[in-house]
């Protein structure tokens, strides 16, 4: 872990690890999914959306044999222990990847504000459009958020934020 920078924010109730993925895990995800897409069956055998919240076209399980070649899992594990170590002062002593996937959102798709099972979940950038951000608000005075992660935590109250805005760069991630 070393090698890696990483930071720990403390915006609000629970601390946020923020990495980012080694350039060659994003590659070899990149890849498994630009092939996954030309491969009509595979594709609709793991498209896991309709167990997901958001109303997004492609969502994909990632097999498991995908999640150990990629490095997918080590950095996970890694991550985690680092992040526990160094939240707790404890070595974590077992990790356990219930699951993991890939969602493909295209324009005027969404992913509402939803909860996962587990201790830890996480999200990361493999790709992003060139325009995403570009987008003007009618509404001026406020920021346009498409597209960004939104992290939410306890309610709104006066002088304690209760969301942790992200604009996402390829390569981020979040726990």
């Amino acid at each position: 872990m070393a090698e890696h920078n990483y930071q720990i924010i403390k915006r609000f109730g629970p601390s946020i690890f923020k990495i980012k993925i080694p350039s060659e895990i994003v590659d070899k995800l990149n890849i498994y999914v630009d092939s996954l897409i030309k491969d009509q069956e595979k594709s609709k055998k793991l498209n896991y959306g309709e167990h997901l919240v958001g109303d997004v076209t492609q969502e994909f399980l990632l097999e498991k044999k995908t999640i150990t070649e990629t490095g997918w899992l080590n950095f996970l594990s890694t991550c985690t222990q680092k992040w526990i170590e160094v939240e707790t002062g404890k070595k974590l002593s077992k990790f356990t990847l219930k699951q993991s996937w890939i969602v493909r959102q295209f324009k005027n798709e969404y992913n509402p504000t939803h909860w996962h099972g587990g201790h830890i979940s996480g999200a990361g950038f493999l790709k992003l459009p060139k325009n995403l951000g570009k987008h003007k608000q009618s509404k001026e005075n406020r920021e346009y958020r498409g597209g960004n992660l939104q992290l939410i935590h306890g309610s709104r109250m006066f002088l304690c934020h209760s969301t942790y805005n992200i604009i996402p760069e390829v390569g981020d991630f979040y726990f």
